[in-house]
């Protein structure tokens, strides 16, 4: 048992969320588990089981935003994690991301072990390098897990490896009434993942024809999209919930019709299956809902796999805009079919 381990997930929501069982592995092995998140994830690593405290901090080669490098934001990180004083550090990343810049900072600190995945040659950098084979396309919440058995980390007896997010959640049928609701979520961070607006608006209409309670989720700058989508057939929250009370509202749900974004994986947190409107831009094997039932919908072997666009690079996106709103009824009547027949 150690005291103090640091664990990074510097980027969005559903990334930290599926560093999930690796972060619970660490917290069987550690007094404190400080988690460093960028403000895009930062709500959800305050939802991880086993996170004591978070540090957060825009990690400019991660941030969408073009985050500039100064040596006063810089500072200020050094300054934090030195005084947090962390004896371990496991910097988790995805496939196509380096660890090695963080991985110099957290030495300019003097964290005495630094673990991360790592193909490039690191010299002093890491004390674990753990290297896995990238041409195999394991599940992002198993390849950090991975990490974390690497650097001497296990599960807890009787944890089986799932996504979870803390409990208990908050109280929401204010906003959706009693369970069994359907939830549509229709915005995502990358317009490459997007499915056209219309679809959705046909998807509420199948599924509000086809006898289901729906309600649309979504953020608060996302209003003028879950209103138009809603339209007079479904409940409109968007813009009306915290993380936390869309995990709740996402728990109450059947199923969660959700494109390839966070709330697909905080779904996957409560146990709720998730119909994925899945754009191949990232591989599905990685980044499907993890291990909940889900059916995916998309052409997933559109010439844009693959590519890691965030706006798509394909005119007519016909990778999610051949898939009709019926389809979507469709795949949540065989959820709801496979849902009945789990004991």
């Amino acid at each position: 048992m150690i005291g103090t381990a640091l664990v990074v997930r510097p980027d969005n929501a559903g990334d930290v969320l599926l560093a999930g069982p690796a972060v619970r592995a660490v917290a069987a092995g550690a007094r404190e588990v400080v988690m460093l998140a960028g403000p895009y994830g930062r709500a959800a690593a305050e939802l991880l089981p086993g996170v004591d405290r978070v540090l957060e901090w825009r990690a400019p080669w991660i941030d969408p935003g073009h985050v500039p490098v100064t040596g006063a934001d810089t500072q200020r990180l050094i300054d934090e994690v030195r005084r947090i004083a962390p004896e371990t550090a496991l910097i988790f990343t995805s496939f196509h991301q380096s660890a090695l810049p963080m991985a110099l900072l957290l030495r300019l600190v003097g964290v005495p072990v630094i673990a991360a995945i790592s193909e490039d040659y690191p010299g002093s950098l890491l004390d674990v390098r753990h290297v896995v084979d990238e041409s195999v396309d394991v599940p992002e919440a198993e390849r950090m897990l991975g990490l974390a058995r690497a650097a001497g980390f296990e599960l807890p007896p009787g944890d089986d490896g799932a996504l979870a997010v803390r409990e208990p959640l908050p109280d929401v049928e204010r906003l959706t009434g009693p369970p069994g609701y359907v939830v549509v979520h229709p915005g995502t961070t990358a317009p490459a993942r997007s499915w056209p607006l219309e679809r959705w608006a046909e998807a509420v209409q199948e599924l509000v024809a086809a006898g289901e309670r729906v309600v649309v989720t979504g953020s608060p700058g996302e209003r003028a999209l879950t209103a138009l989508v809603a339209g007079p057939e479904a409940a409109d929250i968007g813009g009306a919930t915290s993380l936390a009370e869309l995990a709740a509202v996402l728990a109450g749900a059947s199923s969660v019709v959700v494109a390839n974004t966070g709330p697909a994986h905080l779904a996957a947190a409560v146990g709720t299956p998730v119909v994925s409107l899945f754009a191949p831009v990232v591989p599905a094997a990685r980044w499907a809902p993890y291990r909940v039932p889900s059916v995916l919908l998309g052409d997933q072997h559109a010439p844009c796999g693959g590519t890691r666009a965030r706006v798509c690079p394909v005119p007519g996106h016909p990778c999610l805009s051949s898939v009709r709103g019926e389809q979507v009824a469709e795949a949540v009547r065989r959820l709801a079919a496979v849902k009945e027949r789990v004991p």
